[in-house]
């Protein structure tokens, strides 16, 4: 647990302190989101976030390779590690020449497939499909290969969808990738299994760059992390889970729901980016059912409701990082643990949630403005920001 920590710091420290650098490139690139009808920000702010968040991956990767237990660890914990930080450096590139020349949907859509394609060349794909009564089905190079394009790519994708307040996806994705982790540490520990894996290496190291940038993103934000990191964090927090198919032989048996564990491969991703993810099947359905594309941009995304009802942006992302803690952690903990207390902690944590979504806007509303309910100052400066996000990962937007 010490070295895992100690990757968490140095993810953290790296991110923090390189934030001020990929601010300054965005500025002399160019690469600076506008102010737009559907934006929420009231002044351009630089992007280029994802370039900090890479380098501080890679700090906490190379401290790994030097500690006494991870750097003696099975020999596919590393290289695995290794070949998602490549994918990731990928994908972050073409998010980076996206945020500065804005390049069309379907360019990053092949930059994405480039991306997950990687991964399956180097192994990182899944191995077995889970089945109801717990057998598993093996799958064959062309099903694995396809399974993982469509979770890698849909989870970058879900990630850029929920990208659109100051804080919320390095909110949201930190959040999964702790909780990831805990289900690695605790689900090996109770297999005695080694406790040096990938998915908990990466998801540690994921944990401490979103940690690192928060204090830069939140609002009012200094640094929007951009498409170079939302696309860059989603396929880091998506690989970490597919590992558990190639390094596990079956998935580990918990004490936890059968269940629960049987479809944990398919079932994480899903978990621990639920908001991202009914945000993005909500934004479809909408936009079909209204005769548009369904790629096309709005603004009536989750975050877009919750100002609407009266919460201000602050508490917007606060509540949304409540949803994504009870989801992830209530999946977690029911996968690893059967007991009755666990499944009344999951129900009050989801009844605070609820609480906190639709109660609290009838008790403290944030002052009227000129602007709706946004809680925005009429002539919002810089204290009136919050993080500019689209749908610019999706084609057609």
């Amino acid at each position: 647990m010490r070295e895992y920590l100690l990757v968490f710091l140095v993810a953290l420290s790296v991110t923090y302190l390189l934030t001020v650098v990929a601010r300054e490139i965005a500025l002399r690139t160019g690469a600076v989101a506008p102010v737009r009808d559907r934006d929420v920000h009231a002044e351009p702010i630089p992007y280029l976030g994802g370039l900090a968040m890479l380098g501080g991956l890679y700090a906490a990767y190379l401290v790994a390779r030097h500690l006494p237990f991870l750097s003696t660890s099975e020999e596919f914990v590393l290289p695995d590690a290794g070949a998602v930080l490549l994918a990731g450096a990928l994908v972050c590139a073409v998010g980076v020449i996206d945020d500065i020349f804005d390049l069309d949907a379907l360019t990053k859509l092949g930059g994405q497939v480039l991306a997950a394609g990687l991964l399956v060349t180097q192994g990182v794909r899944f191995y077995y499909f889970p089945a109801a009564d717990g057998t598993q089905f093996s799958l064959d190079d062309v099903q694995g290969a396809v399974l993982t394009l469509v979770v890698v790519i849909g989870t970058m994708n879900a990630v850029n969808f929920v990208d659109g307040l100051d804080g919320l996806a390095a909110g949201v994705v930190g959040i999964g990738a702790a909780a990831f982790f805990l289900y690695c540490y605790f689900a090996s520990a109770q297999t005695n299994l080694t406790l040096a894996t990938t998915g908990a290496l990466l998801s540690a190291a994921l944990a401490g760059a979103c940690a690192g940038f928060l204090p830069h993103n939140f609002h009012p934000a200094r640094l929007f992390m951009g498409d170079s990191g939302s696309m860059l964090i989603g396929l880091v927090l998506s690989a970490s889970a597919l590992t558990l198919t190639g390094q596990f032989v079956g998935m580990p048996e918990t004490t936890g729901n059968s269940l629960f564990v049987t479809v944990l491969p398919v079932l994480l991703p899903i978990s621990l980016l639920m908001v991202p993810i009914v945000d993005l099947v909500l934004a479809v359905v909408r936009r079909t059912r209204a005769g548009r594309s369904p790629m096309s941009a709005d603004k009536q995304h989750l975050h877009h409701r919750l100002l609407e009802i009266g919460h201000s942006q602050r508490r917007a992302v606060l509540i949304m990082w409540t949803w994504a803690f009870t989801i992830a952690t209530g999946a977690v903990l029911v996968s690893l643990f059967d007991d009755p207390l666990v499944w009344w902690s999951v129900g009050s944590m989801i009844v605070l949630s609820v609480a906190l979504t639709f109660v609290l806007p009838k008790v403290h509303r944030p002052r009227k403005t000129g602007l709706g309910d946004t809680g925005l100052p009429e002539n919002a400066g810089p204290e009136g920001r919050a993080e500019e996000r689209t749908d610019e990962a999706v084609p057609g937007s």
